[in-house]
């Protein structure tokens, strides 16, 4: 099994099958050596549900939400959901708040975009205080909370983690907040980003992995991926922060042009295989240490079926034992 005081996350929902469909793998994985479940929220299962769901299907297992976004909902409700889950998992629970993204705040959800910063900054010190027990009247730099109190504050506040790309807001999650989300990187890559938190922050980030040899068919399906989130400013932002703006030069202008077909034949094997996990399983949960390695407290991992390996068996494959 892993090493005393490692993690090993897996996200939920499932890519194959529905939240209700689930309960039976996620009631396994405990026994398997996962010891955290997190979250996603994009255009799928909300962040908050089906960790509610795994907090009685999975007892023991920390969960996480990474990310839900600060502009998508109130300050208020976004208190009182994760206190709700703090109830259910008395010090299990983890809240990653993050900025999001332009498409998913102000295009699906009618919110608006504005000074992404501050917005965490602020949800985040208003989060502290309300899960505190604390009542809050407070005018910050993006919103203003007027006499707000949970009903019935958690008696054991949830931790609060951020997603960070880029210095300036690594440096808040390490100042205020108890952690950093990343998202997209190369085992190389977390050694630059763990050096602008310091070496007792937890750095957790999601990890994509498909259990599969067939690399051609990998490397067609994570292009897809790839271009979706390098394309969005942020990650476009830190991709030139981790140093392949000229890498990366002809899929943007590729996509800027409307031509997605030349954007993804642009995408480089190389940069394939530095930020998505494939090959045997094996191979896959050696690479995922070298991520631990180099400073990531905490993979979270995303299995992506390509065919040959279906997902049910790859989440039992990519479980944290000796070969």
């Amino acid at each position: 099994m892993m090493a005393t005081g490692a993690r090993w996350g897996m996200t939920l929902p499932f890519s194959d099958r529905t939240l209700a469909g689930s309960r039976e793998l996620v009631a396994e994985l405990p026994k398997l050596g996962y010891t955290d479940v997190w979250s996603a929220e994009v255009n799928g299962a909300d962040g908050f549900v089906p960790l509610a769901l795994t907090a009685e299907w999975a007892p023991g297992v920390r969960l996480g939400s990474a990310i839900v976004p600060v502009s998508t909902r109130g300050p208020g409700l976004l208190a009182m959901s994760a206190a709700t889950l703090a109830d259910l998992a008395p010090g299990r629970f983890v809240l990653g708040i993050g900025a999001s993204s332009p498409v998913i705040v102000e295009g699906w959800n009618a919110g608006e975009f504005v000074k992404p910063f501050a917005r965490t900054r602020d949800t985040l010190r208003f989060l502290k205080a309300a899960l505190s027990g604390e009542k809050v009247t407070e005018r910050y730099e993006t919103f203003e909370v007027r006499g707000f109190r949970l009903e019935r504050a958690p008696e054991t506040p949830p931790k609060i983690v951020l997603a960070a790309l880029r210095p300036r807001m690594l440096h808040l999650a390490a100042a205020e907040a108890d952690g950093a989300i990343t998202n997209w990187l190369s085992p190389q890559d977390v050694r630059k980003v763990r050096a602008e938190i310091g070496p007792d922050v937890e750095l957790i980030a999601r990890l994509f992995v498909c259990v599969s040899e067939d690399a051609a068919r990998v490397r067609e399906l994570a292009r897809r991926m790839l271009a979706g989130y390098l394309t969005v400013p942020a990650y476009a932002a830190f991709h030139e922060w981790l140093g392949r703006g000229e890498m990366l030069r002809p899929m943007r202008e590729a996509w800027a042009a409307g031509d997605r077909k030349a954007a993804l034949r642009a995408i480089p094997d190389e940069l394939v295989d530095a930020l998505v996990v494939h090959g045997d399983a094996a191979t896959c949960r050696a690479r995922i240490r070298e991520y631990v390695e180099n400073g990531l407290t905490t993979p979270v991992l995303a299995p992506i079926p390509v065919g040959e390996v279906p997902l049910e068996r790859a989440v039992r494959d990519l479980a944290p034992v000796e070969d």
